[in-house]
């Protein structure tokens, strides 16, 4: 098995960035989710109710800095378009916090469980796709390790699948028909949710290895 795709979200419920190498710290890719947008009253607000942020795509810089559509996350305009979305008074804020993340800091899906799914693979949002995966194996994967290179991670669970898997993430056109499809086929878990155990550089192409052994994991 092999890595064949990287991706990142700087900012929370946007579009994402393709990567070819990337550092994975504790708290999953370097400079995933970062970035996230509140309403007026400091709720967090998603594309599950708002799908017109995934009409905007989240970066990094090569100072490390979040982009909106290659404007600073916090210049005027770029506040303008939020507001445009969430309503008057959104705002988008840096918190690197574990909390930032719905589940657990790194979703990896298997191009057999894509092939499967059926669907264009950014639906469901993976950090890793791992390739050369024979159909749903990944479902056996949970409380087993990935080793790729000197960097381990250990796969928690299948992850349940929300609303945002019925937005196309170029048109942002909602087919509610493909969220339902993965509860009536996969009982509502593809792709699996995923921690680090230890840190490392991670690239498109290199090998992984699925852990045989089961592991104590304390995530």
């Amino acid at each position: 098995m092999e890595i064949t795709k990287l991706w990142r979200y700087p900012v929370k419920t946007m579009a994402g960035e393709s990567l070819q190498r990337v550092h994975m710290g504790g708290l999953g890719l370097e400079g995933d989710r970062v970035v996230h947008v509140e309403n007026a009253q400091g709720r967090v607000v998603t594309s599950r109710t708002h799908p017109a942020l995934l009409g905007h795509q989240g970066t990094l810089n090569s100072d490390g800095e979040p982009l909106v559509d290659g404007r600073l996350w916090n210049s005027p305009e770029v506040l303008a378009d939020i507001e445009k979305i969430a309503g008057q008074g959104a705002k988008l804020v840096r918190y690197e916090g574990e909390e930032r993340f719905d589940v657990l800091p790194l979703l990896i899906a298997t191009d057999g469980a894509i092939a499967a799914f059926g669907h264009d693979f950014r639906r469901l949002r993976p950090n890793i796709v791992i390739g050369s995966v024979e159909g749903l194996a990944e479902r056996e994967w949970p409380g087993q390790s990935l080793r790729i290179g000197n960097a381990l991670i250990g796969v928690k669970n299948l992850r349940l699948r929300c609303i945002m898997t019925s937005f196309d993430p170029d048109t942002q056109i909602q087919d509610k028909g493909i969220t339902q499809d993965i509860y009536q086929r996969f009982d509502g878990k593809l792709a699996l949710d995923c921690f680090v155990i230890q840190e490392g550089e991670i690239v498109v192409g290199d090998k992984v290895e699925l852990g045989l052994d089961e592991i104590d994991f304390v995530k």
